[in-house]
Formats: structure tokens, sequence, C-alpha cells
């Protein structure tokens, strides 16, 4: 009997410690979060209840803080607005050692965009710091099934435009961690439709179909159901237009990569 109790209790403490700590990583994750406007925050000073304040952040990435006076959060992260309000709080000789807790309480200023082919297209606040693009998409609900493997992402960095392609499968697939990229504030992810090919003549099912990774000329006639009984594989015709706008007729292998927008006519046999 004692020794199920220690075992009770043994478990409850590790349960407790567990817990304890992914607070405390969640914490850590808040502090690191950069303030922006539309923000909701709650400031307290330990020891100095009539200090405390519920606020938020204005356009200008600004709050008003009694004594203190306006005090720019905008755009840093929650540990550093903490401390720009005790610096004042002491520089002006109202609390000798300030100890000021920041919680954040509602998110409005730290959005990204998911636009396109994804589960659910809207604003998301990015609430916790370093948040990767492939983080982002499954806050989304993931891409879609008619969506592509090509993301695009713009924003801004260091003051500059920015616009990135990113191929999600490659992450994955080959390895590019690089290209989970971390999402900044005001990015817009667009994902778009997958891309396409086109199958008609002698075959079972003829219309359009998605392009899978590295698809080629006999997995793209899989696609359109194979042959009808009338098919031949020997004279099938692949219309691809040029980067000059024009429309080439080739007679592909059987190996040749499918690209977007690819027309396959498959001929009917002669004999």
């Amino acid at each position: 009997m004692i020794v199920k109790t220690c075992k009770i209790l043994l478990g409850a403490l590790f349960l407790m410690c567990f817990v304890q700590c992914h607070a405390e990583e969640r914490r850590d994750d808040k502090r690191d979060f950069r303030l922006g406007p539309g923000d909701s925050i709650h400031v307290t000073v330990f020891r100095n209840p009539d200090l405390a304040l519920d606020t938020r952040v204005t356009e200008s990435g600004a709050i008003n803080y009694p004594l203190v006076g306006v005090v720019q959060v905008g755009g840093i992260s929650i540990s550093e607005a903490e401390a720009r309000i005790a610096k004042g709080l002491k520089d002006g000789g109202y609390v000798r050692d300030p100890q000021v807790n920041i919680t954040l309480v509602t998110v409005r200023g730290n959005l990204v965009s998911v636009l396109g082919q994804v589960t659910r297209p809207g604003l998301y606040p990015l609430d916790s710091a370093n948040l990767h693009l492939s983080e982002v998409l499954a806050i989304a609900g993931g891409v879609s099934a008619g969506g592509g493997d090509r993301i695009i992402v713009k924003g801004v960095r260091n003051g500059q435009s920015f616009r990135k392609e990113i191929d999600l499968s490659s992450i994955f697939l080959d390895g590019r961690d690089q290209d989970d990229i971390v999402v900044m504030e005001r990015d817009e992810i667009y994902v778009p439709l997958a891309p396409l090919f086109f199958i008609y003549g002698e075959v079972q099912k003829p219309g359009s179909g998605v392009i899978l990774r590295d698809m080629t000329v006999i997995q793209a006639l899989a696609q359109g159901g194979g042959l009808t009984p009338r098919g031949t594989e020997r004279n099938i015709e692949l219309r691809r237009r040029s980067a000059s706008g024009e429309v080439q007729k080739l007679h592909p292998s059987m190996s040749d990569k499918i690209l977007p927008n690819d027309v396959l006519f498959v001929h009917e046999s002669l004999f």
C-alpha cells in the first residue's frame, strides 16, 4: 500500500513539473513576442498595484503609462517593453527598483495574411516569435486539395520589399529547411492552384489533371485513365507553349516530364 501511494505521489510530482516546465516555455515565447498596433496588454509593477494598467498599443506603436508618459513599445519584444517602462519609472525617481511585468491580452497588430488554396484563408496573429511558414500554413488548416506546392511569400525585410517563391514539398522531401522561413508581421502568404496539364483524344478520361511532383508522360496517361482500345502510344502529340508564346508540337517519350499547361493528344491507331 505504501509503495503504491509513493508511486502515485511521484507520478503527480512528475506531472506538475512537466506542466510547469511547459508553462515556462510558453511564457518565454510570449516574452519574445513583438508588440504591434492594436495589441492589448496588462502592465503590473511588483508591490505597486496603483501602477497596474490595461491598455492598447496605438497606431503609432505607443502607450501612455502613468507617471512615465508616452512609451514607444511597437516593434519591440515584451521583455524590451518591460525594461523600457522600468527605466522610465526608475529615471523619474518614482520606483527605486521597478519589476515590471507585461501580459499579452489580445493580439491585433502582428497579423499575417494566408490566402489562396488553404483550408481556412484569412488573417492570423503571430502570437509567438520565430513562427515558420510551415507552422502558419498548419494553423490555416494546411494546403487544400487543389493547392500547389509552390508558395509565394510577400512582405518587408530590413525596410525593403520582399518576395520569395518556395517549394513546400522540397522542405520535407529534400531537406531544404532553410526555405521554411520565419514569417514576419504583415506578410502575405499565397497558395496558388496546383499546375494543370490537359489530355484528350483516345484516352478513357479526357480533361485536365493536376501535375504531380516530377510527373512523366506515362504517369499523365495513367491519370487520364489509360488509352482506349483505339489509342496508340506510338502517336502521342504534346503541345507546349514556349517562352516566346509560340506553341510547339512535340512527340514525347514516355519518360519525358510534364510541364504546366502541357496538352497531350493521343491519336487513333491506324491499324
